[in-house]
This record gives C-alpha cells, sequence and structure tokens, in this order.
C-alpha cells in the first residue's frame, strides 16, 4: 500500500514536471504575444502625450522628451490620427462638394483668365489747340463727356495777333492786283492759323476787323479732358480740350509673369463685361507691353474693339479668356482654385479618403501655374483622388474642432521614426516657386477699397487688446459695413471664398459678446486676413505680421499691426507682451 502511494507521488511530480516544460508560458509571455498579434494585425500606432506628433510602430521611449509612449486612439471606426469624419446631415446643410481629380485630358479647359479694363484708344485721341495767341472770351466746351462734331465752335478768342493779321488782309486784297504774291501770302498765313477759305474769303468781301474770333472743332469725338477756362489766356499750340474718338476702345488686361510665354500678338481673345452677362465679344491681342511692372509683376495686353452703339465705356471691368497654346503633358493635374487654401506658406487641400464615407484628411500640396480658375498641382495629389471644391473652409473648421490637422494646425501631423532613431520630418510644401504660383490676383479698385477696411480692422483689434467686449461687437460691425461694400465681381474663387471666412467670422464676432467666443472666431479671421493683405501690392503702412505660440489651445495665432510693439489680443493684459514678430508687410 505505502509503495503504491509513493508510485502514484512519483508520477505526479513527473506529470507536473512535464505539464511545465510544455506548457509553461506565463500568462505575462502569454498576453504580451496576444497584444503583440493584435497589434499587428489592427495597424495600432504608439505615441506620446507630450508630443502627439510621434507616431511610431512599437513601443517604447519618446525619441524627444524619453518618456514611455501610450498607444494612439484609433476610433471604432478604423480612422487615423489624421482622418476625421462627417455627418452627411453636416454635409448637405454647408453643401459639400467633392471632384475627383483628373489629367489634363480630363475637365482643364486650358484656358487663360486675364482681368483687366476699358481704355480710350490713345491712337483716337486728339488735343484741340490753340493756333494762335489770345484771350478766350465764351469757351463752349464745359465737361468731360460732352459730344462734339468736327465743326462745331469750341470757343470764342480775342487775339490781339489775328487782328492785325486781318487788318494786313484788308490792306493785300487792295493790292491784289498790284501785288498778288503779297496778298497771297497774307492769305496762307490766316490759313497756317486754321482759318478757313470761306472765313477768309467773309473778312475780305466785309471789309471789317473781327476782335473775337471763332476757333472750331477739326475733329469729332468725346471730350475727355477740359484744359481751359473762360478768361484764359492761351499761348500758340496750348491746349483747349482732349477729345477722344470712342468708336474704338482698349480692352487692357494684366498678364502675370507666369503666363508671358504663353501670349502673342494676334491672338484671338473672348472678352466679357459685367454689364453685358450674356454676351461675349471676339477681339485679338493687338499689343503686348514689353517693359514689366516691377509693382504689380504684370504686363499690360491689349485688344482693339470696336464700340457699336457705345456700348464700352472706359472704366469698365472686362475678362478675357484665351486659349493657351500651353502643351500639357498627360500628367499633369489641375484643381479648382476653391479647393485649395493658401495661409502664405502653405497650399492645402482637403481629400475625401472614403468614396461612400464622409471621411477628410487635409493634404499639403505644391503648386504650379494658374490658368483662370484652375491651378496645376505639381506635388502631393494623384490622379483619382477625391478633394473638396466647396465649402472647403467649412471641412477646415471641421478639422480644427476634432483636433486634426487643418489650416491653423500644421504640427499635428504624423512624424515617423526610422529604426536608426532619427525623426523624419514632413517635406515642407511652401516653396518659394510656390507662393509666387499661388499669388491671389485682385483688381487696383478690390485693392483701394480693401485697404479702406483694414483702420477699421485696427479698432477690432484694439478692443480685443483692451478685453472690451461690446466695443470688440461694435468694432466688427463697422469692419462688417465696409467689407461688404467691396467689389467681388473680379475676384478669383480662391479669393473670394478668403473674403467670405472673413464675413463669416466678423458676424459671429459682432452677434455675441462673450469675449472668449470673439478671440476664437478672431484667430481663423486674421489666417484669412494675413493672407490677403500679403498680397497687396502696395499698402499705406508697414504692418507686422505677429503670433502669439500660446493662443489657440497653445498652436499659435497671428494678427496683424502698424505697431512693432506686441499688444496681444488673444489675453490683453493677462499676457500683453506674449508673442513675436513673425513677417513684416512692407
Amino acid at each position: 500500500m505505502k509503495q503504491r502511494i509513493i508510485y502514484i507521488g512519483i508520477a505526479a511530480i513527473v506529470g507536473l514536471a512535464v505539464g511545465y516544460l510544455l506548457f509553461g508560458k506565463s500568462d505575462t509571455d502569454t498576453m504580451e504575444v496576444v497584444e503583440h498579434d493584435h497589434n499587428s494585425e489592427t495597424g495600432q500606432m504608439w505615441t506620446c502625450s507630450m508630443h502627439p506628433q510621434i507616431m511610431q510602430p512599437e513601443a517604447g521611449d519618446c525619441p524627444i522628451c524619453g518618456m514611455d509612449l501610450i498607444p494612439a486612439e484609433v476610433g471604432a471606426d478604423g480612422l487615423s490620427p489624421e482622418q476625421f469624419k462627417m455627418t452627411k446631415n453636416a454635409l448637405a446643410l454647408a453643401n459639400i462638394q467633392t471632384t475627383v481629380v483628373g489629367s489634363a485630358e480630363g475637365d482643364n479647359d486650358n484656358i487663360i483668365t486675364l482681368s483687366g479694363k476699358i481704355g480710350v484708344n490713345e491712337e483716337a485721341m486728339a488735343v484741340q489747340a490753340s493756333y494762335f495767341d489770345g484771350r478766350i472770351e465764351r469757351l463752349n466746351v464745359n465737361y468731360e463727356g460732352q459730344e462734339i462734331r468736327k465743326g462745331q465752335l469750341l470757343a470764342t478768342i480775342y487775339s490781339p495777333e489775328l487782328v492785325a493779321a486781318q487788318q494786313e488782309l484788308l490792306t493785300a486784297a487792295s493790292l491784289r492786283e498790284s501785288q498778288p504774291q503779297l496778298y497771297s501770302a497774307v492769305r496762307n498765313k490766316l490759313k497756317l492759323w486754321k482759318l478757313s477759305d470761306n472765313q477768309i474769303n467773309n473778312i475780305e468781301s466785309s471789309g471789317k476787323v473781327k476782335e473775337n474770333f471763332p476757333v472750331y472743332a477739326t475733329v469729332s469725338g468725346t471730350v475727355s479732358e477740359v484744359m481751359s477756362s473762360a478768361g484764359d489766356y492761351l499761348k500758340k499750340g496750348q491746349p483747349i480740350a482732349k477729345v477722344s474718338d470712342l468708336s474704338t476702345v482698349w480692352a487692357e488686361f494684366d498678364a502675370y509673369e507666369s503666363q508671358f510665354s504663353q501670349l502673342k500678338k494676334g491672338q484671338k481673345i473672348s472678352i466679357a463685361a459685367n454689364a453685358y452677362p450674356n454676351k461675349t465679344f471676339d477681339g485679338q491681342i493687338t499689343f503686348i507691353d514689353p517693359v514689366l511692372d516691377n509693382t504689380t509683376r504684370t504686363v499690360t495686353v491689349r485688344a482693339t474693339l470696336r464700340n457699336q452703339k457705345d456700348m464700352f465705356k472706359p472704366g469698365m471691368f472686362v475678362t478675357g479668356k484665351i486659349e493657351s497654346g500651353m502643351a500639357i503633358a498627360e500628367t499633369t493635374l489641375f484643381v479648382p482654385s476653391s479647393a485649395v487654401m493658401w495661409t502664405g506658406e502653405r497650399s492645402l487641400v482637403y481629400v475625401k479618403v472614403n468614396r461612400d464615407e464622409p471621411i477628410f484628411e487635409m493634404r499639403e500640396v505644391m503648386l504650379g501655374a494658374r490658368n483662370g480658375e484652375n491651378i496645376e498641382v505639381t506635388h502631393g495629389l494623384d490622379s483619382g483622388e477625391e478633394i473638396v471644391t466647396n465649402g472647403t473652409f467649412t471641412v477646415d473648421a471641421a478639422a480644427q474642432l476634432q483636433g486634426k490637422r487643418s489650416m491653423m494646425n500644421k504640427t499635428g501631423g504624423k512624424t515617423m521614426t526610422g529604426h536608426e532613431g532619427h525623426i523624419g520630418k514632413q517635406e515642407d510644401m511652401g516653396s518659394d516657386s510656390s507662393k509666387e504660383m499661388m499669388k491671389m490676383e485682385f483688381s487696383d479698385n478690390f485693392q483701394k477699397d480693401f485697404e479702406a477696411v483694414l483702420p477699421a480692422y485696427l479698432k477690432l483689434k484694439d478692443a480685443l487688446v483692451a478685453s472690451d467686449a461690446p466695443k470688440t461687437s461694435m468694432d466688427a460691425n463697422a469692419t462688417l459695413k465696409i467689407l461688404k461694400k467691396l467689389d467681388l465681381s473680379n475676384t478669383g474663387a480662391m479669393e473670394k471664398a478668403h473674403i467670405h471666412k472673413i464675413i463669416e467670422m466678423l458676424e459671429a464676432i459682432a452677434n455675441k459678446e462673450d469675449l472668449e467666443n470673439q478671440r476664437t472666431h478672431f484667430v481663423i479671421l486674421n489666417e484669412n486676413m494675413v493672407a490677403i493683405a500679403s498680397n497687396l501690392d502696395s499698402l499705406g503702412n508697414t504692418f507686422y505680421v505677429q503670433k502669439c505660440p500660446m493662443a489657440n489651445n497653445n498652436k499659435g495665432a497671428v494678427w496683424l499691426s502698424t505697431e512693432n510693439e506686441i499688444r496681444n489680443p488673444y489675453y490683453g493684459d493677462a499676457m500683453l507682451k506674449c508673442g513675436s514678430v513673425v513677417k513684416i508687410i512692407d
């Protein structure tokens, strides 16, 4: 019996030893294997709580601060940290529209669009001048725009010189038989003063000298400038009025450097005017200015138009479309300008990553030539990808609310670390060439009118510095009224998007006297204000772009000031001096 018990005990010990050898992995080891397998299947990424831009496929230490990495949050729907989702209801309310990016063979019409104005045809302009010294007794040309006809009385002039010449004529007429050469010389002298044969014959037949002599128009046209007044004493050759023949006019357009190579004399141009929205007029390029304007970096391109029924008025805004001769490679990608948000440093689009779901992510792109409302994308997009083309700023606002990468949060993207342990940085898309190509285009009138917005904006900024919510609301309203008067008829879609976003933010600031809410909207307002101000050809003052790194939840926010000294509108007295000058707009 004892022997049997000993055998059973030995068997049990041997069984336990064999079981340990076969199944002896600890629960911890088993969990590690399961976790590792789970990570590999789900694509779990690891990040740093202090530096969320760090993303690694395995656990470890943060390469920046050395803290232990934690699992990155991945939503239940499997979105990556850069992606976010919008509801279908939100898409419908904001009228979000998307377009599939195609090659140049698709929807790209290869049309150059130029903005310009109708001008006076200077080749058909004449100056009506006095051909003798004298005093204007009566002036029949009184205002600009007055129509005159050839032979019409322009002015009555008293001229002692002409009185003496008439007396010479009467004396020479009496000696016509004996001294015909003298008589002929006196008549020719009067003809050089633009007196007609009828006028000279009337003086001879009447035998009387006229003290006040009429001056008649030598051309027909429209008075573009009155250059003298009644009572003025004129010297020979001094102008009385400038007359323009408006039967033909010039359509003058501004073309940028990037468009020079695609333009040539004789090229056909289709012209549309705001006054006649349903009509187009055909013309040809007759002149391309050989000298570049260093201020605007443009040259003048001109077409001569027949002005039937006086349809074209000098000063009217017009748009010209020219078929570009540029050969576009099949791989060239173009996108509508409304799809691109430009911060002054970066060019951004939003890509819809899932055709069946409203899932988006921000993408930085590099831009090339601009053809009208289309912009070439040289880097950052592939043919077949779907991008947001309407409501881009609304999508960007949704990204900001969800803490994703956005127009104002460029540090939220992935920064991958390699096996060697170095930190790989995202490629910089804000190259100088991209900035130059992405220069916004504004008419001269728009730029002049926008300068009137800036003083009102500065008052709004100062109200926020003073932490005065009621005055901030009042100043936002004043700025809004000025901004809504801007003429956007000749403004591109991208430029209009920036203006409309500023208006939207001003309305939000004006309608709610909540200082924190006002400052939140002021962040977005300034991103758009800085982008526009940076593209104006000239400003009355030097403006400083200033930035507070603490504002906007430590993402940083900018504002405009005419003073180098920092006065922070996002914190007021709490952190009045927080910030620095990041750019000067001279």
